[in-house]
C-alpha cells in the first residue's frame, strides 16, 4: 500500500485518468458478474487452463493508465474475480495471488513499451503506431507466459512445452483476448462509449472457450488424463483410414496392469486411482507425442502408433512395449491410506501388440482382436511379458465382425 501511495503522490493522475480507471474496473466487474456461471464452470472443467478472459480489461488499463492507476485497476478486478469465481471454484489463494502478480508485471512491461515509443499519441502514426501497439501486446504476452512457465518448470521439472505455455489453441485464445484489449484501448482514445462494444465479443469468446474445454473433458478420462475408450476408438478409426490412404505403417498395443484387483482390495480405490494415473504417465513417457494413448476401461490401456518403419515395424513395436513394461516395474507410487502414507511398488504390466493390416475393410475392432490375443498370450506366459503378433499371425480382415465389448464398469 505504501508503494502504491508513493506512486500516487508522485504521478498525481488526472481526473480523466481516474474516471477511466473506474470505467475499466467497473467493466471488469460487470463482465465477471455477467459471465460468473460460465467462468466458474470453465475453471472447474479446465483446472489447468491458461486462458484468462479478463485480460481485455487489464491490458487496456496497462496501455492507457499511469502505473499506480493501472495497478489499482488490475488489483480491483482480480480481487473481485477471487471472491466471485476462483474462491467458489475452490482454487487456492496463493495461485490466484501469483496470477495477479504476473499480470501486474506484464502490465508494467507493456507500459514501458508504450512510453518508450511515444505514448498513446503514437498509435495514430500509421505503420509505426501499429508496430508500437503490437510490440506492447507481444511484450505483455511474453512476460506473462514466461513467468507462468517458470513457475510450472520449478514445480514440475519434467513438464512438456504444452504444460509450460499451454496448448496451441489456448495460446491463440490468449492472443485473441489481448488483441481485443488493444483494440479497446485504441477505441477508448476516441470515445469511452466504445467500451460497450467490447462486451459482446468477449462474452462470445468466453463461451467458445467453455465449449472447447467441455469437449476436451468429454474425451478425457478423469483418472488418467488419457483418451476415453469412445474418443480413442474414433481417433483410431481415422488413423487407420489415413494410414491406408498414405500407405504408411500403423501398429497397436493393448496393455493390462497385472493383479490390479489386489491393489484396490488391499489399499482401496483411491490408491488404485493413483496407481492408474502413474501407469498412464509411464505409458505416455515411452511413446511419441502423436501416438494415441487411451484407457479402455478398468486397468486396460491401448496405444496406436503411426509411422513405424515398415521393414522393422514389429521389432520397433516390441521395443516400445518392452520399454513400457520395464518402466512400470520401476514405479514407486506414494499413496495415502488410513494407516498412513505408503509406497506401492512391485507393479507389472502385460502387453500384446500387432501391426495393423493395411488391407481395405480393416476396422479398429479387428486390429484390437489380434492385439488382444497377444495380450492373453502374455498373461498365460506368467504376466509381466510382451507378445507381438508376427505377420503370418495376423488374419485378413473380414467384412463383418461383432464389435468388441469394452468393460466400462468401475474398477474392482
Amino acid at each position: 500500500m505504501a508503494l502504491v501511495g508513493s506512486a500516487w503522490a508522485t504521478l498525481r493522475p488526472s481526473f480523466g485518468a481516474l474516471l477511466l480507471a473506474v470505467l475499466l474496473a467497473a467493466a471488469g466487474i460487470v463482465h465477471t458478474e455477467v459471465a460468473t456461471g460460465v467462468e466458474r464452470a470453465r475453471r472447474r472443467v479446465g483446472e489447468k487452463s491458461y486462458t484468462d478472459l479478463s485480460t481485455i480489461w487489464t491490458f487496456a488499463a496497462a496501455l492507457l493508465l499511469p502505473a499506480a492507476l493501472a495497478t489499482a485497476t488490475i488489483v480491483v478486478i482480480y480481487t473481485y474475480l477471487w471472491f466471485r469465481v476462483w474462491k467458489p471454484a475452490r482454487f487456492p489463494l496463493f495461485r490466484h495471488t501469483f496470477t495477479t502478480t504476473t499480470v501486474l508485471l506484464a502490465a508494467v512491461a507493456a507500459q514501458e513499451v508504450v512510453t518508450g515509443t511515444g505514448g498513446t499519441a503514437a498509435w495514430s502514426d500509421g505503420v509505426f503506431g501499429i508496430a508500437s501497439l503490437g510490440a506492447a501486446t507481444l511484450v505483455y504476452a511474453a512476460v506473462n507466459s514466461l513467468l507462468i512457465a517458470l513457475a510450472v518448470a520449478v514445480s514440475t521439472p519434467d513438464a512438456t512445452p504444452s504444460h509450460l505455455f499451454g496448448a496451441l489453441d489456448e495460446i491463440t485464445v490468449e492472443l485473441a483476448t489481448l488483441c481485443l484489449g488493444a483494440m479497446l484501448a485504441l477505441t477508448l482514445t476516441v470515445s469511452w462509449w466504445f467500451v460497450l462494444f467490447a462486451f459482446v465479443p468477449v462474452l462470445v469468446l468466453q463461451r467458445a472457450v467453455m465449449y472447447r474445454e467441455l469437449a476436451a473433458a468429454a474425451t478425457t478420462d478423469g483418472k488418467t488424463g488419457l483418451l476415453t475408450a469412445t474418443a480413442w476408438n474414433a481417433k483410431a478409426s481415422e488413423a487407420i483410414d489415413r494410414a491406408r490412404r498414405e500407405q504408411s505403417t500403423l501398429a497397436m498395443l493393448v496393455l493390462d496392469l497385472d493383479h490390479f484387483k489386489r491393489v484396490n482390495d488391499t489399499h482401496g480405490h483411491i490408491a488404485g486411482d493413483r496407481v492408474l494415473a502413474a501407469v498412464a504417465d509411464a505409458v505416455r513417457a515411452e511413446v511419441r507425442g502423436d501416438d494415441l494413448v487411451g484407457r479402455f476401461g478398468g486397468e486396460e490401456f491401448v496405444v496406436l502408433l503411426p509411422g513405424l518403419p515398415t521393414p522393422r515395424a514389429a521389432v520397433e513395436l516390441h521395443a516400445v512395449a518392452e520399454r513400457i513394461r520395464v518402466r512400470v516395474t520401476t514405479l514407486a507410487v506414494p499413496v495415502e491410506t488410513p494407516d498412513g502414507p505408503l509406497t506401492i511398488s512391485d507393479l507389472s504390466i502385460s502387453v500384446g501388440g500387432s501391426v495393423v493390416s493395411s488391407a481395405p475393410g480393416t476396422t479398429v475392432e479387428q486390429a484390437m482382436t489380434v492385439a488382444d490375443r497377444e495380450l492373453y498370450r502374455a498373461k498365460d506366459s506368467g504376466r509381466n511379458a510382451v507378445r507381438i503378433a508376427q505377420h503370418h499371425d495376423i488374419p485378413a480382415p473380414r467384412t463383418e465382425q461383432q464389435p468388441r465389448i469394452v468393460d466400462q464398469q468401475p474398477d474392482s
